[in-house]
């Protein structure tokens, strides 16, 4: 009897699975240690993020613009590697100025997505680095982030395969599902009940903020999908087998940290 076919939706599970297992544990380790290892995985992976952002928005061509946005978000995060966050911010502001500048000379329709990058990517990267230097919760506060963000990513990908379903954005991410995004959203919400446990928390309110920034997290995904269909790319890279670039696996981590960030600057949620 010949072997039952595989499911398209299913092809490529085991690459994905295989990549997540070989990376998973030096990324955790070194967010768990901490500085100087945390900030040197963080900055290392902001700069292979802006440069598939300027690979996507150029085509895979090299040019002034590409350098600025990449050299904008590297030393916005050596910034925050530092604690230098008012350097940072400047940086970021004058960087993405001088990205747009740039990318107006040389490709003026690619300029305002070259410029959105320099100040999206370095302005992330410096809240995660941010959350991370917090000497009492830092350490909680970004494997919150990672678990919420990876439970996110399971249950959609789980419950749109197995629930399918109507289209969540079918204009730019046609295998998003209504079904996925509520599966991602109660996936984080039992992370969430397992953070309230572990920190001896309220748990409806850490239940109801992890599946918040699920579909925080779930945006950033649908933000990026948009960035490449825009610019006619299926993935930001192939770095990562199974997972496709850097930015397709931290998408949604970015959204998140600026949302935590702001959240624990303005009303201190882990005080």
């Amino acid at each position: 009897m010949a072997p039952l076919p595989v499911p398209a939706d299913w092809r490529g599970l085991g690459a994905r699975i295989a990549s997540a297992v070989i990376l998973a544990p030096p990324v955790v380790a070194a967010l768990y240690v901490g500085t100087p290892y945390s900030d040197i995985l963080i900055t290392a992976v902001a700069t292979i993020a802006a440069w598939e952002w300027a690979r996507l928005c150029r085509a895979g061509k090299s040019d002034s613009t590409t350098t600025a946005l990449i050299v904008t978000v590297v030393a916005a995060a050596v910034m925050a590697s530092f604690g230098a966050y008012d350097l940072g911010a400047w940086i970021i502001a004058l960087g993405g100025m001088a990205t747009l500048f740039l990318g107006s000379r040389e490709d003026p329709a690619r300029a305002p997505w070259l410029a959105a990058g320099a100040v999206y990517l370095g302005t992330a990267c410096m809240a995660l680095l941010w959350l991370r230097a917090d000497p009492l919760h830092g350490r909680a506060i970004v494997f919150w982030l990672l678990f919420v963000v990876w439970a996110t990513d399971i249950g959609a990908y789980a419950a749109g395969r197995l629930i399918g379903g109507p289209r969540l954005a079918p204009s730019f991410s046609p295998k998003k599902t209504w079904a996925g995004l509520i599966g991602g959203a109660v996936a984080a919400a039992a992370v969430g009940l397992v953070t309230a446990a572990v920190l001896d928390g309220e748990p409806l309110s850490w239940a109801g903020l992890s599946a918040a920034l699920a579909l925080v997290g779930q945006v950033g995904d649908l933000f990026e999908s948009a960035l490449k269909r825009h610019f006619g790319a299926k993935d930001s890279g192939a770095l990562i087998p199974g997972h496709g670039g850097v930015l397709d696996r931290i998408d949604g981590l970015l959204a998140v940290s600026l949302v935590v960030a702001g959240l624990t600057w303005g009303r201190g949620i882990f005080d």
